[in-house]
């Protein structure tokens, strides 16, 4: 049983009445594909189309992730032992790390579109919102590694790229947080830069090695079957984000450190968190070739859809955005185009994904909970 095929014996059409039932974290994936859009889509200012776009987009996500967490509430509180049995699976437990993750995008958002929309109080809601965001995201590193440790059965053939999702949490709070930064009063700077700093610590080293052991598990056991494909490029999404938290220190840092009184620390750390975004970057550049290469590869077994195929959108955007936040750095014409084609691929790509999902979840296909078929 995969993460993302989970049972031959399902039936393609499920009763409405069992989507309750049967909702599990994975539906938080579509808050961040769509969230992740919103935000690259922000990223062009000097568009007002591309620009009014995000905005509308990001609105819509809020109200998606509202949807999904009240029917997830109600999914604890209705059936609270088909919930508890998630911990015990070894797939879907992995997506409490989008809930966070998810939350994030909207965290982003408020201080993208915010101030336009809701003026002075955007930036407190974005704040209280972090924190909320960053406390969240440290339960989802820690407690799913404890359940994988105490009750969970794994095996290193059976193992993909989802055991990032509850640690790359961390690290998309860390990237708000230095985003968050130059929106707050210099005394509330500092403690956010910190917080901000723990959490990318708590996130990037692990996230690394994890994807060692995702190398060794590909030479040793070969490709994972074509239905789970997309969890190919969620390796891209720690380290995007992990690129994009370090640019986003080097740029927003040295106000917070000298609000501290830290200012001579200050080149040091913005020189250093430089070149350990662009060195991040590059190597993100070959997991993105990679993760093309094995898609290519799995297309020919054909690609059957499902909630999976939302693993395509985050890690491209959050790539896209450190991309072009490099390209407002170094003054290289191919970097700022190389950032505009993932943006234009990554909203082809949610086009496709956001329909197909759309039609699963009206007819109940989608409604899927795998640790009920044990």
């Amino acid at each position: 049983m995969t993460a993302l095929q989970f049972s031959p014996s399902v039936p393609t059409v499920r009763p409405r009445a069992r989507a309750l039932r049967h909702f599990t974290p994975n539906w938080f994936a579509t808050t961040m594909g769509t969230g992740i859009l919103a935000v690259c889509l922000g990223q062009f200012p000097a568009w007002p189309a591309l620009h009014a776009a995000g905005e509308a987009l990001w609105l819509a996500n809020i109200g998606l992730f509202a949807v999904l967490t009240c029917l997830y509430a109600a999914k604890w509180v209705l059936h609270p032992g088909v919930a508890l049995r998630a911990f015990d699976h070894p797939v879907v437990s992995m997506f409490f790390g989008c809930i966070p993750m998810g939350l994030a995008t909207i965290v982003n958002g408020l201080l993208i579109f915010g101030p336009d929309l809701f003026g002075s109080a955007a930036v407190p809601a974005a704040a209280q919102l972090w924190w909320l965001d960053s406390a969240l995201a440290v339960v989802a590193g820690l407690a799913v590694p404890l359940v994988m440790f105490t009750r969970q059965q794994h095996a290193i053939e059976h193992m993909s790229a989802v055991w990032l999702l509850p640690v790359v949490a961390s690290e998309v709070a860390a990237a708000s947080g230095a985003l968050l930064l130059p929106h707050l009063a210099g005394g509330a700077q500092l403690p956010v830069l910190f917080a901000s700093f723990v959490l990318w610590s708590c996130s990037v080293p692990l996230a690394l090695g994890i994807l060692v052991i995702l190398f060794l598990r590909m030479a040793l056991h070969k490709l994972p079957p074509a239905s789970m494909a997309a969890t190919s490029f969620l390796a891209l999404g720690p380290i995007g984000t992990g690129a994009l938290g370090l640019v986003l220190f080097s740029v927003n840092g040295r106000q917070a450190l000298a609000a501290g009184g830290l200012d001579a620390l200050a080149p040091a750390i913005s020189g250093a968190a430089l070149l350990g975004a662009v060195l991040l970057w590059g190597y993100g550049l070959w997991w993105l070739g990679l993760a093309v290469a094995i898609t290519v590869n799995q297309l020919r077994q054909g690609l059957p859809f499902n909630l999976g195929w939302w693993g395509y959108t985050f890690p491209i955007g959050v790539y896209a955005v450190v991309t072009l936040r490099l390209a407002g750095i170094f003054p290289l014409p191919a970097l700022t185009l190389f950032g505009e084609a993932l943006v234009a691929v990554l909203a082809a790509i949610w086009i496709v994904v956001a329909i197909r999902t759309s039609c699963g979840a009206y007819n109940g296909s989608l409604f899927v909970d795998p640790s009920l078929e044990n």
